[in-house]
């Protein structure tokens, strides 16, 4: 699947709208603009979860920490989004195809103006499906 070219019709889920519901909205605006210039269908995984949930994900080794972008803050609000791309209307896990969707998210960032991570860049623990906001730029409000 091309990265560049003409974006294919695409359009999240009302599913994934309900997913990003406790999203940062400048996260929700690299999202949204990532689903109008991606030529990679792609859905919402999660964005946010409860402390009990984080701790289940760290014991069955999914998740390697308690101070997760994915927690809800004192405001309400999560910092992070798991995003999996679709190959013929599945769920893939397929490193290349995250390395295709990467620049797009990258891109979609850049155009709104609201710096991002990518897990997939991380060098202990690369995450394919995560992004989050800047934590300096957004720290989490503390409980």
């Amino acid at each position: 699947m091309p990265v560049t070219g003409k974006a294919a019709a695409f359009a999240l889920r009302p599913a994934d709208i309900k997913r990003m519901a406790r999203a940062h909205p400048d996260l929700k605006k690299v999202v949204m603009e990532a689903a109008r210039i991606t030529t990679i269908p792609f859905t919402i995984l999660q964005a946010d979860r409860t402390i009990e949930q984080q701790r289940q994900n760290v014991a069955k080794g999914v998740s390697w920490t308690m101070d997760s972008r994915h927690l809800i803050d004192a405001k309400g609000l999560v910092y992070a989004v798991d995003i999996a791309p679709l190959v013929d209307g599945k769920v893939t896990w397929s490193w290349p195809v995250y390395h295709k969707l990467a620049p797009i998210m990258k891109k979609a960032a850049a155009n709104v103006g609201v710096p991002v991570g990518w897990g997939g860049d991380w060098k202990k623990t690369p995450d394919g499906p995560h992004w989050e906001l800047d934590r300096k730029r957004y720290p989490a409000a503390k409980k």
